[in-house]
C-alpha cells in the first residue's frame, strides 16, 4: 500500500483529500532508502489513510427535486398511482441532481472474509465456504454471479483475507484481494480487529466505489458481502450500536436451529459485556465485534455518500455496516436507497432505526448483495417510466377535474 493510497486516481468529483505529487515522491523515497516501515512513517501513514471519514456527504439537490415532483405530477397518470415507483424516481433525481436520473452504469461490489467468531459454532457451514464461495463467484456460478450477468452490470469481489484458498487458476480480474488478514479475532474473548485492520477494510470500501465512479462511471452502487459467521458479526453490531440486547437481533444466519440461534446470542452477549463499547462510537464497534467485510462495506458507504454516489443497501448484513455509516456520517443516509426486508428477525430492526422502507420483501436472507440486485428492475423501471411517460399536455389528455 502507498503511503497515500488516494494519488493514484482523481475522483470524478472534487476531492478535498487527493494530496499534491511531493507525498508521492516522498513515499517513493523512503521504500527505495527501506524507511517505510519505521514506526513513525506507519502512524504517520494510518493519520493520512483515515483522514477522509472526516469529509462531509455531497449535498442532495433540492432544485432537481422540486422539478422531478413537478415532472411526476404532470405525467398521464393519477397522482400517486405508481407508489413507491414515483418516489425512487424522485429521490434518484435529488441524489444525482438531474430531473430524469438514470442509475447505469451499476457497479456490485462484494466484499470477502473469514471470521474468528466462526470457530465457535455460530453457522450451519464450515469456515471453509467463505473462501470457495469467492471462487464460486469469481467463476460465475453463485446467485450474485448470475444476477450481475443477468442485469448488465459490472462486479467486481473485493477479498480482505479468507482462511481457505481461493483455487480459481488463474484467478479473474474481478477479484481484488486486499489481504488485511485470514480473519478477524474471536470478538467473544477479544476485539475483533486492530484499529489498522479496520482503516485498511475502511479504506477499501472506499477505494472500491472510487475506482467503479473513475474508471467505469458509476452511478449507482450495490454492496454485498461473503463470510461464515458475519451474521453474528452484523448482529453483534447492530446491538452495540442501538443499545439492544443480544436476542433481539440474533437471528438463524444461514440455519441455525433454536438451540444454534440461542448459543449464539450467548455469544453476543459475552462480548458485549467484554468491550463495553458506547453506542456513539460506531468505528470501536465495528472494530471490537465487526468484520472485515462488514467495515469495508461500511467504508464503501461512507465514500459513496462523499463523492453522491446513490447505494442500494442490501439485507441483514450489509444494513447493519450501512447502520455504522451513518452513525460516522450521518448525511451518508440520504444516499442509501433499500432493496428488500430479510426474513432475519433482527434486519426490521435495523430498518426502523434508519426510517428506512425497502423497496421488496421476498423472504430472502442469502446476502451477496442479491436481494439489491434483485430491485435494481424497479429503480430501472422508475427511472424509464420518469423519463418517457408523456405529460397530459404532451398526451393531448385531459387533467383531473377541479
Amino acid at each position: 500500500m502507498l503511503l497515500f493510497p488516494y494519488w493514484r486516481s482523481t475522483p470524478a468529483r472534487e476531492n478535498p483529500y487527493v494530496l499534491p505529487s511531493v507525498f508521492r515522491l516522498v513515499e517513493r523515497a523512503l521504500r527505495r532508502a527501506g524507511l517505510d516501515r519505521c514506526p513513525i512513517v506507519i502512524r504517520f501513514r494510518r493519520v493520512v489513510s483515515v483522514s477522509w471519514l472526516s469529509k462531509p456527504a455531497w449535498s442532495l439537490n433540492e432544485d432537481a427535486r422540486h422539478a422531478s415532483a413537478k415532472r411526476q405530477a404532470g405525467l398521464t397518470k393519477p397522482p400517486g398511482s405508481l407508489g413507491r415507483i414515483e418516489e425512487v424516481a424522485v429521490a434518484l433525481a435529488a441524489m444525482q441532481g438531474e430531473v430524469c436520473p438514470t442509475v447505469d452504469p451499476v457497479q456490485i461490489l462484494v466484499f470477502a472474509s473469514d471470521h474468528g467468531i466462526a470457530d465457535t459454532g455460530v453457522s450451519a457451514y464450515p469456515q471453509s465456504v467463505t473462501a470457495q464461495m469467492v471462487t464460486n463467484m469469481a467463476t460465475g456460478g453463485a446467485a450474485i454471479s448470475v444476477l450481475a450477468e443477468a442485469l448488465a452490470t459490472n462486479l467486481e469481489l473485493i477479498v480482505l483475507g479468507t482462511v481457505g484458498e481461493i483455487t480459481c487458476d488463474p484467478v479473474p480480474p474481478l477479484v481484488r484481494v486486499v489481504g488485511v488478514a485470514p480473519s478477524t479475532k474471536d470478538f467473544s474473548r477479544e476485539p475483533a480487529m486492530s484499529s489498522t485492520e479496520l482503516d485498511a477494510c475502511l479504506t477499501a470500501g472506499r477505494a472500491a466505489v472510487e475506482r467503479a465512479v473513475d474508471g467505469r462511471g458509476c452511478r449507482l452502487v450495490i454492496g454485498g458481502e461473503m463470510g461464515i459467521g458475519n451474521s453474528t458479526a452484523a448482529a453483534a453490531l447492530a446491538c452495540a450500536l442501538l443499545g439492544r440486547p443480544a436476542p433481539d437481533l440474533a437471528g438463524p444466519g444461514t440455519g441455525l436451529d433454536a438451540a444454534g440461534i440461542a448459543r449464539k446470542a450467548a455469544l453476543i452477549e459475552r462480548a458485549l459485556h467484554l468491550h463495553r463499547i458506547a453506542p456513539d462510537n460506531p468505528l470501536e464497534a465495528l472494530r471490537r465485534v465487526g468484520g472485515f467485510e462488514i467495515a469495508a462495506l461500511t467504508g464503501a458507504y461512507l465514500g459513496a455518500a462523499q463523492l453522491g454516489i446513490p447505494v442500494l443497501v442490501d439485507g441483514f448484513i450489509a444494513t447493519s455496516a450501512a447502520l455504522a455509516a451513518t452513525r460516522i456520517l450521518p448525511g451518508a443516509r440520504n444516499w442509501m436507497l433499500f432493496g428488500h426486508r430479510s426474513c432475519e428477525p433482527g434486519h426490521a430492526i435495523m430498518l426502523t432505526a434508519l426510517d428506512a422502507e425497502p423497496l421488496l420483501d421476498l423472504r430472502l436472507r442469502l446476502g451477496e448483495g442479491s436481494g439489491a440486485a434483485s430491485a435494481l428492475p424497479l429503480l430501472r423501471l422508475a427511472c424509464t417510466l420518469h423519463q418517457r411517460m408523456a405529460s397530459f399536455a404532451e398526451a393531448g389528455v385531459d387533467g383531473a377535474l377541479p
